[in-house]
């Protein structure tokens, strides 16, 4: 006979910089096991990042009051914990809670990750978020009308060996099994502590060979892959389309760009790749330490408008924010003070907050905070683009591609490494002059970076 226990129940905590709520990605831990204090028992979502969320008490998992995919206010019930050695269920007698369990032992997966390894092929079940599985992988996978193959089943050892289910931490890598038909939990991670990553699921599929051609559709059906899907703009994609949208209705914005000869900067990048490799001095650390000069002289694009005092505030800092592609979406980490820093820092500081921001690990905090942006948007093979500033900042520079054109160059026309540099920039803050004046600073020291040495 089990005697009842007080449970604890941990809410989810206020984890700052103003975030209400928070989507659940991965439990590491199921009803049943015993945890301690401090230790990492969940991770969520927010706005701004993937955060671990650490239990503040020990004992045994009573119940777990969200699955994947649910979305949680701050406040509301997260974990319920009893004392060590308490059954699962003793403290609620929740169903939700047992049923969890003997979803566990029997090896069904679908705890953490929302995949079955059971029951017929096919079938996908997801805990917290209802959302029925796609018919047709349509033209987001690449081939308009293709049909979803049969999940492919795991091996019968695993299907048959109850244990703890595969860590999944990206929604994309979620999304490509699920589209693919992928069963997880045959999947084997290579990632760090056995976490499954997208090139795992990628060899999956490869493996097992074509997908079924699509058959054509019978007379008065509609053809496969043209269903409308609904997708929950929810965590950091609403957190970008708000702060998008806010930023057009307030800012009354403008763009200025040129074409510049970039030849000489990418020399400069390539011999310090030769005499200081340890460094690790990139195109982009370049452009950053140009930019951070480039604020010295012109502070009316380091500013912010604060209208409910009616006022033009000029940042005494430079927080150099930079748009980083993820698989979570497009983030702009914050390199605070750089202009403090020298050329290689700025390159240390990039490469660290890349890495971070990839692997889904920034702070909120490292997303706050910027009083300009960079944003190398040539990375994706593009020249040029108007795009919108970061509010509540003043300006960004975009930066295209670096192509082989001609150009003119000492009276002869040569092929040369050209690039298009845009500037958007608040026009309550400054005018054409100031804007254009650092534009043109910024390509001077692009085209000749003895500029920057002699400004600097």
């Amino acid at each position: 006979m089990t005697t009842a226990v007080a449970a604890r129940v941990f809410r989810l905590p206020d984890l700052g910089e103003g975030l209400t709520e928070a989507e659940v990605l991965e439990w590491k831990v199921a009803v049943g096991d015993t945890v301690e204090v401090d230790q990492v028992v969940v991770e969520v979502e927010t706005a701004k990042a993937a955060v671990e969320v650490p239990v503040p008490f020990a004992g045994t998992v009573l119940k777990l009051h969200a699955g994947a995919g649910a979305v949680l206010g701050v406040g509301e019930p997260l974990i319920e914990v009893g004392s060590a050695g308490t059954a699962p269920g003793t403290s609620s007698g929740d169903p939700a809670a047992v049923r969890y369990r003997e979803e566990e032992q029997a090896g069904s997966g679908n705890v953490l990750i929302g995949y079955g390894t059971g029951g017929a092929p096919g079938t996908r079940r997801r805990r917290g978020r209802a959302r029925p599985a796609p018919q047709t992988a349509g033209a987001e996978a690449g081939r308009p009308g293709a049909a979803v193959p049969a999940a492919r089943p795991a091996t019968a050892a695993r299907a048959a060996r109850p244990g703890p289910a595969p860590r999944v931490i990206s929604p994309l890598v979620r999304r490509i099994a699920r589209e693919h038909g992928v069963d997880i939990a045959a999947v084997t991670p290579t990632g760090p502590r056995g976490v499954i990553l997208r090139r795992d699921v990628e060899q999956a599929i490869a493996a097992a060979g074509p997908e079924e051609p699509a058959t054509a559709a019978a007379p008065g059906r509609a053809a496969p892959g043209l269903a409308d899907e609904r997708i929950p703009l929810r965590g950091l994609r609403r957190a970008v389309a708000d702060k998008l949208t806010r930023s057009r209705a307030e800012i009354p914005d403008a763009t200025t760009w040129v074409d510049v000869d970039a030849t000489g900067l990418v020399e400069v990048k390539d011999a310090l790749r030769r005499a200081r490799p340890d460094l690790r001095i990139g195109l982009l650390a370049l452009l950053a330490r140009i930019c951070v000069s480039g604020l010295r002289r012109f502070p009316e694009l380091n500013s912010s408008v604060d209208t409910a005092r009616g006022e033009i505030v000029r940042h005494g800092r430079v927080n150099l924010g930079f748009a980083a592609q993820t698989d979570r979406g497009l983030v702009v980490p914050v390199v605070r003070d750089a202009h403090l820093m020298t050329t290689a820092d700025l390159a240390a500081e990039l490469a660290r907050l890349t890495g971070l921001a990839r692997a889904g690990k920034l702070p909120p905090e490292a997303l706050t905070g910027g009083t300009f942006t960079l944003n190398n948007y040539g990375v994706f093979g593009v020249d040029g683009s108007t795009p919108i500033i970061n509010h509540p900042e003043a300006a960004l520079l975009g930066v295209g591609r670096f192509a082989d054109r001609p150009w003119v160059h000492d009276g002869a026309v040569v092929p040369r490494k050209v690039a298009q540099l845009s500037l958007t920039f608040d026009h309550r803050v400054c005018d054409g002059g100031a804007a254009g004046g650092f534009l043109r600073y910024v390509a001077d020291c692009v085209e000749n970076p003895g500029v920057l040495i002699a400004h600097s």
